[in-house]
């Protein structure tokens, strides 16, 4: 067996988790880590224990286990053996056991202790998935209550050894030499923009300038399968491929296994393999001595808030750039080509987010309540889990009906967790199983969980009534697992990696294969993915039918692709985040109010809403299905007085004199009220302003309101007895005595006096009835004048004035000329204080 430069750290590791069970391996890439250090460290446990080490994908899991074994001499499943979803290789003489993250999480849930365990290795820890993030927390938690002599050991190529060994209790880091070939760097710049939409036409044209100028295989890195499908169709038509008899491979996670696998075996002639982040770390590719990287990755980022992902394009971190750049240095001096320049490579981030801080938190959540941490601070992490997403990631499996309302685990919460499924897909399987379409569960599941087996620009766009996004995607998969046929437009592959993995999943259900108790009534496919996607019920909201809103709030639009328009209910199934605050729905299908109601009885809330049309101006209570933001029916009732009266105060504390105008006996009120206030501040006259007034309207107002529905009511409500009531009837007298509403005049007459005018009160009174009086009147015990305005006989001011004495003695002489001979039967004496005041006019002559 060849030697590999982890050997001069093994001894070091040894005695490091002999002193303490505890471990941090840091390793270049190509150094053996991942091969070599299970096989070491063996010897050193005991006689049957057994060594599980983690690796984040699948393709490396079962290569590094097929690696180990083929150095032993033997086959995979005696000594070194794997698990990956839906496929295990192991035997009661495995002591190695290669095994995908979550298949470790749910060991741990199943056996806390992990009996017969003896070590668990964390392969590539630095690209801190949240699974490994999850299973590091369980493990140390389980150590540290249940299993004091299970040791680990973390192991990574780039990683902050520092913040990970303390997370282990200050345990040792142990630093292995590498053996990496020197690899030349050629920047390129420029072309990593990520916003530079047809990144393939750069990276073809540097992996021909690469197959020109440098020897061996050539690896190529791009954001997605998009990209390198792009890219591989640009190369096809190249000479520099076509010609030289070239091998092209791509190589992304939903690419089917066989064909993964086909991308990491040499062969007879040069390759070029065209791969995304997955062919950074643990993958060794033989033969690859050229790197192109376009210094682009592909992550989604969960948002709490709207409860939707959306798939970014970002630019790589510095530490994946140097991954990739040392793929091509593994066994023999290389080369890199970087689309990007040296400035840009600096101005890189050092390390990609970990994903418990970007990813959706619903597995997790539910893995932490079946693992009874109800809070996260419990278990050590290195990255806490962001308390806004947990509470959205507990809301969603409530939703579900994975959690109960006190947010444990339900039995179906346990179900959903065995399946190695997203909750929603769990859900949505178990759904099929327990209603007699298990079949349908698992194709809807199946296809789900992996790329699309159509290119998305095949779905149908026309819309139709009572569609499904889906639709076709189903009706080829049910073809193709009946007959195997490939209907047109669909791809091989991905339909017979859906098929394999629906097979597994119907395997895996509890209730397969049962009758059902109560199958659905109609439209089972709308109704399973109404069961997974609750929250993503949504309403037409335009009269186009494209625009929704969607149960959780958050708006959204149809894409062009989608065959749903115009239906009035949708499930949104696949959703992104969008952009100006508008989501982007590129699967849906119609589902019936009635379906809703039967589907999510327990989630529909009843409301009775009262509220102010402004309209119509007056209150109108409606009652409302609602689930979430969605209102799925509503009708009119007549609110009772108690269910009115805040609406209708708040209407008049909104809308104040535009609603309820006060009149004039209102007014003169204030008036009277504000003049003793002012001239008697220490009495405790109440503020009567129209703002106090319509800001308190519950104060005075509320009492009197019963009836009262809206604006056609409001008049005949008597104001000036409600307003009248704020004046304390120890006031109410002195308000009468020194504010009268009248006085009489010499005449006899009882006149009104005016207390709105800011001068007031004023008097408007003829002068005929004033003859004879010669002190001005006043009130408020005489500390306010009344200001007179002397009318004609036709009711026209002639003249104001506080002095009435005075007028008499001068300005009436002037009046007197001008008036007598305009109203000639109305008295007008030479002298005024003697003759009888009068409010009639002369006796017509005989």
């Amino acid at each position: 067996m060849p030697s590999y430069p982890v050997d001069a750290a093994l001894p070091r590791l040894r005695a490091a988790l002999a002193a303490g069970g505890l471990a941090v391996l840091t390793a270049p890439p190509g150094a053996g880590k991942t091969t070599r250090v299970p096989p070491a460290l063996l010897a050193s446990l005991p006689a049957r224990g057994r060594i599980v080490m983690l690796e984040p994908r699948r393709l490396a899991a079962v290569a590094a286990a097929r690696w180990m074994a083929r150095a032993l001499g033997e086959d995979v499943g005696r000594t070194v053996g794997y698990a990956i979803r839906f496929e295990r290789r192991v035997s009661a003489a495995t002591r190695i056991e290669v095994v995908t993250e979550g298949i470790l999480t749910r060991r741990l849930q199943t056996d806390p202790g992990l009996e017969g365990v003896a070590l668990v290795i964390f392969d590539e820890f630095h690209e801190r998935s949240l699974n490994a993030d999850l299973a590091l927390a369980l493990c140390l938690d389980a150590r540290r209550n249940l299993r004091d002599d299970l040791a680990l050991l973390v192991m990574s190529a780039t990683m902050d050894t520092g913040s990970v060994a303390a997370l282990l209790g200050g345990a040792p880091v142990v630093a292995a030499p590498g053996k990496t070939f020197a690899v030349e760097l050629r920047y390129l710049g420029g072309a990593g923009d990520s916003r530079q939409a047809r990144i393939a036409v750069p990276v073809a044209q540097a992996v021909e300038r690469a197959l020109a100028e440098t020897g061996g295989d050539v690896l190529a890195f791009l954001p997605g399968a998009g990209e390198i499908r792009a890219c591989a169709e640009l190369l096809r038509g190249s000479a520099a491929v076509s010609g030289g008899g070239i091998g092209l491979h791509p190589l992304y996670a939903d690419l089917p296994f066989e064909d993964q696998e086909r991308a990491l075996l040499p062969g007879a002639r040069r390759r070029v393999v065209l791969a995304t982040s997955i062919a950074e770390t643990s993958l060794t590719i033989e033969g690859v001595r050229t790197v192109v990287d376009s210094g682009l990755a592909r992550r989604v980022e969960h948002h709490a808030a709207s409860g939707m992902g959306r798939l970014v394009t970002v630019r790589e971190a510095r530490s994946q750039a140097d991954q990739r750049a040392g793929r091509a240095g593994r066994t023999a001096p290389g080369v890199c080509y970087r689309l990007f320049s040296r400035h840009e490579y600096d101005a890189l981030t050092a390390f990609a987010p970990p994903e418990v801080l970007v990813a959706d938190l619903a597995s997790l959540a539910l893995e932490l309540a079946i693992w009874g941490a109800r809070e996260p601070a419990s278990l050590p992490w290195l990255d806490p889990p962001p308390a806004a997403r947990l509470a959205a990631a507990r809301d969603l499996l409530t939703a579900l009906g994975a959690l109960d309302d006190a947010g444990e685990p339900t039995a179906d919460g346990r179900a959903m967790a065995r399946l190695p499924l997203h909750p929603r897909l769990a859900r949505l399987a178990l759904r099929g199983a327990s209603t007699g379409v298990a079949s349908l569960g698992c194709n809807l599941a199946a296809l789900l969980s992996g790329r699309d087996v159509f290119a998305r620009g095949k779905r149908r766009a026309e819309p139709v009534a009572g569609a499904c996004d889906l639709a076709d995607r189903i009706e080829a998969l049910d073809h193709f697992r009946a007959t195997g046929g490939v209907a047109a437009g669909a791809d091989a592959a991905g339909l017979r990696s859906a098929a394999r993995m629906a097979h597994q999943l119907e395997g895996l259900l509890p209730a397969a294969g049962r009758p059902a108790a109560s199958p659905p009534a109609g439209d089972p496919l709308g109704r399973l993915l109404l069961d997974a996607f609750p929250d993503r019920l949504a309403r037409v909201r335009d009269a186009a039918g494209e625009r929704y809103l969607l149960a959780n709030g958050r708006g959204a639009r149809l894409s062009p692709a989608s065959c749903v328009r115009g239906n009035e209910f949708i499930v949104a199934v696949e959703v992104d985040a969008g952009t100006a605050g508008e989501g982007v729905v590129h699967v849906a299908s119609t589902v019936a109010a009635s379906a809703v109601r039967e589907e999510l009885a327990g989630q529909i809330a009843i409301e009775r809403s009262v509220a102010w049309d402004d309209r119509e101006c007056r209150v109108v209570g409606v009652v409302r299905e609602r689930l979430g933001a969605v209102v799925l029916a509503e009708r009119p009732f007549a609110p009772a007085d108690e269910e009115a009266l805040p609406v209708l105060v708040q209407a008049v504390r909104d809308e104040k004199s535009a609603l309820l105008p006060f009149g004039d006996d209102v007014r003169q009120l204030q008036g009277r009220v504000r003049l003793l206030a002012r001239l008697f501040p220490d009495d405790g006259w109440p503020d009567l302003a129209d703002e106090r007034l319509y800001g308190t309207p519950e104060v005075w107002l509320a009492p009197r309101l019963a009836g009262v529905r809206g604006a056609r009511d409001l008049p005949r409500v008597d104001l000036l007895p409600a307003v009248r009531e704020l004046v304390p009837p120890t006031l109410r007298r002195r308000l009468d005595v020194l504010a009268p509403t009248h006085l009489a005049v010499p005449s006899g007459r009882r006149v009104a006096l005016d207390y709105v005018p800011p001068e007031g009160p004023v008097l408007a009174v003829k002068l005929q009835e004033l003859f004879g009086l010669g002190a001005s009147p006043a009130v408020a015990g005489g500390k306010a004048p009344v200001l007179l305005h002397l009318l004609s006989p036709a009711g026209r001011p002639v003249q104001v004035t506080r002095d009435l004495r005075g007028f008499w003695d001068g300005s009436y002489r002037q009046v007197r000329a001008e008036l007598r001979g305009r109203y000639p039967r109305h008295p007008w004496p030479e002298d005024p204080w003697n003759a009888p005041p009068t409010r009639t006019t002369k006796p017509r002559k005989a």
